[in-house]
């Protein structure tokens, strides 16, 4: 079978959806453009099993996809790669890609500069939520974002017994797992029906499948939990603090998404070391992404919810 539409392209090793999109349309969020010799797009499942030779179809034209810009426009695989060089292969590039195209508004709103702050504060966050270890070279801890897939030796098995409307499964823990360490039974029931995907029964699906794992992350990014904020609008510019908030020392930026993501163990106290690694992360990846780093960048005086 040969293209009807397009050109012909023969997977090679090591090929992956957003790395043939980058070498041929010049840009790896363009991917989903790219089509089977039968005109039919490619689902999740075939962009995570390219087989070598098969033959795919690339578009003419510059045409782009609806939003334009997007994260993959501002990290590349190369980008991605340079951040995280010890990942978990959970962790691969191309499930965020995936990942994100459920949420078209993540880095796709405001200003360039806010965009390119929204990736790298969500980067840092997730970085820091799964850092495995210290390296020894200067700035090596840098090194190892991206590493543990599910919390380490959890002493609970985070189960809200009082939650009917998302009950525990018998034998399940829902512990931190992914890349924002999703916890607790209410949260993993609340993200499966969002996804489509049974995450009582099967917690696991969050610590063995890639998109799922950064769609968990993500939602939570996303997600306004009132009286909380979403950790982009307070990245995009799309939250005014209230009087209540302004009186309470909370303001956008990046120390924001850390009193959203961990409230009062990590501000509204004297700055502590989980805290300077997040800004670590953050002042490393912003300076990698060539963007300041914005106001706000700590939460020690910030009230937590």
């Amino acid at each position: 079978m040969s293209c009807t539409v397009g050109r012909s392209y023969i997977v090679k090793p090591g090929n992956t959806p957003s790395k043939i999109a980058q070498e041929q349309l010049g840009d790896a969020n363009r991917w989903r453009e790219i089509k089977k010799p039968d005109g039919s797009s490619l689902t999740d499942h075939d962009a995570s099993n390219l087989p070598v030779g098969q033959e795919l179809c690339i578009p003419n034209g510059s045409v782009t996809l609806p939003g334009g810009n997007g994260f993959a426009s501002i990290i590349s695989s190369e980008t991605y790669e340079a951040m995280f060089p010890n990942r978990n292969a959970l962790y691969a590039y191309d499930s965020l890609v995936t990942a994100t195209q459920k949420y078209p508004q993540f880095c796709n709103e405001g200003s360039d500069e806010q965009r390119k702050q929204e990736a790298a504060a969500f980067l840092a966050n997730i970085a820091h939520e799964t850092t495995g270890g210290w390296d020894a070279a200067p700035g090596g801890r840098f090194a190892w974002g991206l590493h543990f897939i599910e919390e380490q030796n959890p002493t609970s098995q985070y189960c809200d017994a009082s939650n009917t409307t998302y009950p525990c499964a018998s034998g399940r823990s829902y512990h931190g797992r992914g890349p924002i360490q999703l916890s607790w039974n209410y949260n993993y029931g609340q993200m499966g029906e969002v996804l489509g995907a049974d995450l009582l029964n099967n917690p696991d699906l969050v610590k063995s499948d890639g998109v799922i794992a950064f769609q968990t992350a993500l939602w939570f990014w996303m997600t306004s939990q009132p009286p909380k904020p979403s950790c982009h609008a307070v990245m995009t510019g799309g939250w005014t603090p209230s009087p209540d908030d302004a009186s309470k020392g909370r303001a956008p930026g990046f120390g924001m998404t850390i009193n959203i993501i961990n409230g009062g163990l990590e501000c509204s106290i004297p700055t502590n070391d989980k805290v300077r690694d997040r800004v670590g992360f953050y002042e490393r990846f912003t300076q990698m992404l060539g963007v300041n780093m914005g106001e706000i960048i700590f939460c020690e005086n910030m009230a937590h919810y």
